[in-house]
């Protein structure tokens, strides 16, 4: 008798969160406790990147794409098949894209969070929202070789 094993499917974590510094702070924690689960720790390079990404996607959802009374959106999709974590933020502010600064002032404390997810990402970008309400989803893939 041969056992033959499962393939690795894709494992998903998504959740609302309030549009606020705390809501964002969260949202953080959280991806970063499921990313431990699926076998990318605490500490190591890649769990690093992906938390500072989630971290720097969800505080610009939280400050640019607020709009009252209305929630964020975090899908974190693992796929052990190509080692790579794709993380989507979604709000509701379909008129506000994201935008790489062309310059960072010395004295501006704004616009280097996508600076970061550029350097630490392998690509990403913006679409509409996809679940069909108002609003834009910003997304970044980063490689995870250590998914099991």
């Amino acid at each position: 008798m041969t056992a033959t094993q499962s393939p690795l499917t894709a494992r998903q974590f998504t959740m609302r969160f309030s549009s606020t510094p705390r809501g964002a702070r969260l949202a953080r924690r959280l991806c970063g406790h499921r990313l431990a689960a699926w076998g990318i720790p605490y500490g190591s390079d890649a769990h690093d990147v992906i938390t500072l990404v989630v971290a720097e996607l969800c505080a610009n959802a939280v400050r640019h794409g607020h709009v009252a009374g209305r929630d964020f959106h975090v899908l974190l999709t693992a796929d052990p098949a190509t080692g790579t974590v794709r993380i989507e933020v979604s709000d509701t502010r379909g008129e506000r894209l994201p935008h790489l600064p062309t310059t960072t002032p010395e004295d501006d404390d704004s616009g280097r969070g996508l600076l970061l997810v550029e350097a630490l990402a392998d690509r990403w970008g913006c679409s509409p929202r996809a679940e069909g309400g108002p609003g834009k989803t910003v997304w970044a893939e980063c490689t995870a070789l250590s998914l099991s």
